[in-house]
């Protein structure tokens, strides 16, 4: 099993507690504005059902898909976008929620792409930031957990598709 290579890291607590500030901040940003939520799937999916419960002003919600890391666990540094937006974010306030800022690559490029739908604005919420591997100049307007430069798995974060059904954050320590 791969848990016996892997140290408790966050617990599911202070991950629900950052969940309900994160989610406070992001009603107050956006109170009484066309809100937009962008789930970018596989790994945000837990912390974004968890986040929405958190939200208490009118929203839309639609899903991405990204790549850039394969199968590995290093970005490959060329972000593909397997599944788009399918709202229309034209004059719209528009969030993207991510499990975590990592390089910023994907998000940079991710950022840019949204502009051409004419949103209004664009933002991340991330509830994991990894402020040490940063490549380019990005921060989240939300920001869950600043975290060191670590391999984490799960609460939807995940080695090769597995341990995202952890409800914990692992640091793993093969």
């Amino acid at each position: 099993m791969f848990k016996d290579k892997t140290k408790l890291y966050i617990s599911a607590a202070d991950i629900q507690k950052n969940c309900a500030r994160l989610g406070k901040e992001i009603s107050k940003t956006y109170a009484g504005k066309p809100l937009v939520l962008i789930a970018v799937l596989k790994g945000s999916l837990i912390f974004f059902a968890d986040l929405v419960r958190e939200i208490n002003i009118p929203f839309e919600i639609d899903f991405v898909r990204l790549s850039s890391y394969g199968h590995g666990t290093e970005t490959t540094g060329v972000v593909k976008v397997l599944q788009d937006v399918r709202l229309d974010l034209k004059g719209k306030h528009v969030v993207v929620i991510e499990d975590i800022v990592d390089t910023g690559l994907t998000l940079t490029f991710f950022k840019e792409h949204l502009k051409k739908f004419g949103a209004a604005s664009v933002g991340i919420c991330a509830l994991l930031d990894k402020p040490s591997r940063r490549r380019v100049v990005l921060e989240a307007e939300f920001c869950g957990i600043k975290i060191e430069d670590h391999f984490v798995v799960g609460y939807g974060l995940d080695f090769n598709e597995i341990c995202r059904n952890y409800p914990d954050i692992y640091q793993v320590v093969t």
